[in-house]
């Protein structure tokens, strides 16, 4: 699974297919001051980015290299 929480952190790591806005959205609603890691994430599905733009949490370490994604999650 590329969703993962861990001492108030979400972490999205790999690929974040479809199949991974869903447990992110539940993440976000169970830990609702938590920040989202982006560190280790190769590849957001716009699932996924709609859930981030919707949600509006607290973003970190935003890869240079993730595509589109990374201007998306600017606004």
């Amino acid at each position: 699974m590329s969703v993962r929480v861990e001492a108030g952190m979400i972490h999205l790591e790999g690929r974040c297919l479809v199949e991974d806005a869903e447990p992110l959205l539940l993440a976000l609603q169970d830990n609702a001051d938590a920040t989202v890691s982006l560190a280790g994430a190769t590849r957001l599905h716009m699932a996924v980015v709609q859930v981030l733009l919707a949600a509006r949490p607290p973003l970190a370490n935003i890869p240079v290299d993730l595509g589109a994604a990374r201007f998306l999650l600017a606004l």
